[in-house]
């Protein structure tokens, strides 16, 4: 049978090792995945069954560990220096054969704990059907606790049993331990990117560091929940098929439900249906879920993302301000430990009070004329050198929307609130109430990536009608992201809504930088790729 190394890999009379031939495609990993199956049916003919029903589970590895150093720092080891006895289950991540005795460690979903096989403790029978395992198996072990010379705490294997037979080899790498710190510094074996992403199973399996990410997010997203639950709001579900999509300037998902022979939408923003939850008299309400917008994938978008999005009676955008500013400090604080997080090449500081600045002075400085005084010819000029003829289908909302990602955005590295936008940018949002000309909106950046967006949100149904209709007109003469009129929203408006202020948080961004991740596909589970060479469907 063949044996397991230190590497992760078979001996070299299983031709070549696991972690090149898995991406590889090669004879070399066809057969390997026949050998393997040739396993699971030795294990079938022995009468054991190789994917099991159930392990009763003593301890997860961390918590096996601590209670054989608990045992320790009391003196309860008995004389043979031994504590207790586990049961501790999970994948084989390495394996190193001595005669008559084999080391491995396994991994579990709280960490890793190694193992200790003797052949004089198992018996031959049991010791010989460890020929039958293979990196990646899942077993479910039984023993003492033990420290060896080198002083690792291990399992001293009495009895052991296989929970799932891995039938295709993990891309697990070299792994070598610095001698000096002990430290594990793991060679990875799967090294594209993309069939990470794809096979993110694969990834979360070998990667500890990408199930920590993911941690980290479910951490964020509670950190969230219990900020907003705390302040008396309340959380709600609205609908993901839409027959009118609104709330922000995207293009959407469309779909037809055959029994209504009607098309639907994917939402592309929760917006429209929380305010009508306002309108109703739910004071503070708030939703995460995902929207859906029809645009170009980057290391910032992806088709299908997470949002919060969150309302308040009786409040506008500076009262938001303040609030989304103690939110984002206590998250950061929360999930990593501090208000300073590494985010690429900077330190972001999360301590409020936030940086603010004004759209129309920033922009107007960033092309050393003001905004206002230019013409839409003279903006979609300015605007042609950055998007090119696509300028020439964008109203003036979009082109200054433009400009600014591309000559401001980048520099707004702390966070930093963008106040004050243009009527043209901010179809549901307030009139400025010091200037007609603007809107009472901010924007959140952090390291040049919007993060936040939130208003005194519009509640005269004649004006948001009339804003409305010129989104329209402007969709009539080409622009395909504008807003569509919503006439039951107008409709739940006209019967009234309270001065309200409305914030949406991206938290795949907010991941993204908490976390230090470049792409927004790192903080994804299973983001949207291109279709597989050869994948039908």
């Amino acid at each position: 049978m063949t044996k397991k190394t230190t590497s992760g890999a078979p001996s070299p009379s299983a031709s070549g090792t696991e972690s090149s031939t898995h991406e590889a495609g090669t004879d070399d990993e066809s057969h390997l995945l026949q050998v393997r199956r040739q396993k699971l049916e030795a294990l079938k003919e022995k009468g054991v069954t190789p994917f099991a029903y159930q392990f009763d589970r003593s301890h997860p590895s961390h918590e096996a560990i601590r209670l054989f150093e608990e045992a320790e720092s009391d003196e309860r080891l008995d004389d043979r220096g031994q504590a207790g006895s586990v049961r501790v289950a999970g994948r084989i991540l390495s394996w190193r054969s001595h005669g008559k005795s084999a080391f491995a460690h396994i991994e579990d979903g709280y960490g890793r704990i190694q193992l200790y096989f003797r052949l004089n403790v198992l018996g031959e029978e049991s010791f010989s059907d460890l020929d039958l395992l293979d990196l990646g198996d899942w077993i479910g072990v039984e023993g003492p606790l033990f420290r060896t010379r080198t002083g690792e705490v291990t399992v001293q294997v009495s009895d052991w049993t296989i929970l799932s037979k891995s039938l295709r080899p993990l891309p697990i790498g070299k792994e070598e331990v610095d001698p000096e710190t002990g430290e594990r510094v793991v060679h990875s074996g799967f090294s594209d990117t993309q069939g990470r992403y794809r096979q993110r199973y694969a990834d979360l399996a070998v990667h500890p560091d990408v199930r920590e990410t993911f941690r980290l997010r479910a951490l964020l997203i509670r950190s969230l929940r219990s900020f907003l639950d705390e302040r008396d709001y309340l959380e709600v579900e609205t609908p993901i098929l839409q027959p009118v999509y609104g709330g922000a300037a995207a293009r959407p998902f469309t779909t037809h439900h055959n029994a209504l022979d009607t098309r639907l939408y994917l939402r592309i923003a929760d917006e429209l249906y929380l305010k009508r939850l306002i309108v109703g008299g739910m004071e503070r309400v708030y939703e995460i879920g995902k929207d859906f917008r029809n645009e170009g994938i980057d290391r910032s978008h992806n088709p299908e993302f997470t949002m919060l999005e969150f309302y308040q009676a009786f409040a506008d955008y500076s009262d938001m301000m303040d609030l989304v500013e103690e939110m984002l400090h206590r998250a950061s604080v929360e999930t990593t430990g501090g208000a300073q997080v590494t985010s690429g090449d900077h330190e972001i500081d999360f301590s409020p009070p936030f940086r603010r600045v004004r759209f129309v002075e920033t922009l107007s400085k960033a092309l050393d004329h003001s905004i206002h005084e230019l013409s839409d010819e003279e903006l979609r000029e300015r605007a042609r050198g950055i998007v090119g003829d696509e300028a020439d289908q964008m109203g003036r909302g979009r082109l200054l929307d433009k400009l600014f990602g591309a000559l401001v955005e980048p520099s707004l590295v702390q966070p930093t609130y963008v106040m004050d936008y243009p009527v043209e940018l901010s179809p549901l949002a307030k009139l400025h109430r010091d200037d007609p000309r603007l809107t009472e909106r901010f924007e959140l950046f952090v390291d040049g990536r919007e993060l936040a967006n939130a208003f005194s949100e519009l509640n005269d149904p004649l004006d948001q009608r009339g804003r409305f209709e010129a989104q329209a007109r402007l969709r009539a003469a080409g622009d395909d992201e504008t807003h569509p009129v919503d006439e039951d929203y107008i409709r739940a408006m006209e019967y009234g809504m309270p001065p309200t202020g409305g914030v949406g948080i991206g938290i795949d961004r907010l991941v993204m930088i908490l976390a230090d991740k470049p792409s927004i596909r790192d903080v994804i589970l299973f983001p949207t790729l291109r279709p597989e060479e050869g994948a039908t469907g």
